[in-house]
């Protein structure tokens, strides 16, 4: 079987009727930023499946705007915490939080894909993308400050990343909800997130569901709350994409709308910026601090069009590259945080590599972004389509046979973000 054979065998295995899982039993639901990668993998040989999967994600969409991290299409007792614990009352049942916004990015790609035979599928979905960058606005930003706020670590899709540590200290560790854990009897609890910060993962869901998911109310008392510049970042690049889809298909008064909100969005953004470590860094909304740490989301306002400080973020990729670190890990490796193989504190993850490699390839760095795509390849090709990927010894960590890594192999294979 050749590897494009093996990356398509993967998403048909996960598909579960027009939806696909990341990967069996540990992942066993519909995960929305994934979900929105992998349309775009679908989309390099299925258009019909790329568009049914972008419309599964949005059977979960509710009824204000919000697409859900999670869509429990159909039951299973291998993930918490699973619809009960959310109580959420939406059919189908969802998580009650949101994943970073790549959904009006994958639409646009998969209609500039198949052109005239996606028009009337792009056409009845482009509503709900309004509808939810409206609800980013309403529920996240609503003093219109340019930067929509996380408040739970899952939302950022990089739960696990050294740099929510001091923000998280403030959350409880009390739940109200007994933890099951499924994860560590699937991957090695080494690979995982601790005990104690599940704790204060779960104690926000009891937070946010005794609020009813009521956003105003969620935004007030959340003990956890920053503006993650990767969050930020794919939502100012979503705007983009948004705006290119209602060239097409709005009027002048969303055209207008969304210009005026990426416009703030560019400053705003810009601020993330720390001179002293040369990177782009999240900030903590009740501290109002820039939260000192390093992580390969900080290289993603290039991705949303950011190209002021390229050459120092491309120089920092190359010297990683140059002391034998595969690109790009998700912690600085000089950081005291660095862990190469548990979740977001250390692992290469090939989805946000290929955003690296597209915002460099975009802003004109055409050597940067071939390095970060063919080391994808390279990881890939040597230790499998992995969950993640340990810098250091190239190791394939996490779950397998991974929906995400298989579709972002099939883009940068023929080419697609170098």
């Amino acid at each position: 079987m050749s590897r494009i054979e093996a990356a398509r065998a993967i998403l048909a295995a996960n598909d579960r009727g027009g939806y696909t899982v990341p990967t069996d039993r540990l992942y066993p639901f519909q995960w929305n930023w994934d979900s929105a990668f992998v349309a775009m993998g679908w989309a390099t040989f299925d258009a019909e499946r790329a568009w049914r999967e972008i419309e599964r994600l949005l059977e979960g969409q509710w009824e204000g705007g919000l697409v859900p991290q999670i869509v429990f299409h159909a039951p299973s007792d291998d993930y918490f915490p699973g619809p009960d614990v959310w109580g959420v009352t939406h059919k189908p049942p969802t998580s009650g939080i949101p994943q970073p916004p790549v959904l009006a990015t994958a639409v646009r790609f998969v209609l500039e894909r198949h052109g005239a035979a996606g028009v009337e599928r792009a056409r009845a979905i482009y509503p709900r993308l309004i509808l939810n960058h409206l609800w980013w606005q309403h529920a996240r930003d609503p003093e219109a400050t340019g930067l929509v706020a996380t408040l739970h670590p899952w939302e950022t899709g990089m739960d696990n990343s050294p740099a929510w540590d001091a923000a998280l200290e403030r959350v409880p560790t009390e739940t109200k909800t007994e933890i099951r854990r499924r994860d560590t009897g699937h991957i090695d609890p080494a690979f995982r997130p601790r005990g104690i910060e599940y704790q204060r993962f779960i104690h926000l869901v009891d937070l946010f569901r005794e609020t009813g998911w009521n956003a105003r109310r969620m935004l007030e008392t959340s003990p956890f709350k920053v503006a993650d510049v990767g969050t930020n970042a794919i939502l100012l690049r979503a705007e983009r994409d948004l705006l290119a889809l209602a060239e097409q298909f709005g009027n002048a008064d969303e055209r207008e709308m969304i210009t005026a909100r990426i416009a703030r969005k560019e400053i705003v953004l810009a601020g993330l910026w720390d001179g002293t470590l040369g990177h782009y860094l999240s900030r903590d909304l009740i501290g109002g601090n820039l939260i000192p740490v390093r992580t390969s989301a900080g290289f993603l306002p290039v991705f949303a069009g950011l190209h002021e400080h390229v050459r120092v973020l491309a120089g920092r990729l190359e010297g990683w590259r140059a002391r034998g670190i595969a690109l790009v890990p998700s912690t600085d490796p000089e950081a005291a945080s660095f862990e190469p193989q548990r979740y977001w504190r250390g692992p290469v993850w090939a989805v946000v590599n290929w955003m690296i490699a597209r915002g460099l390839r975009e802003a004109g760095e055409g050597a940067a972004a071939a390095s970060v795509a063919e080391e994808t390849r390279r990881l890939i090709g040597e230790a499998g389509f992995s969950e993640y990927f340990n810098p250091i010894d190239r190791a394939g960590i996490g779950g397998e046979t991974f929906s995400w890594t298989a579709a972002i192999d099939l883009l940068l294979g023929e080419g697609e973000g170098r």
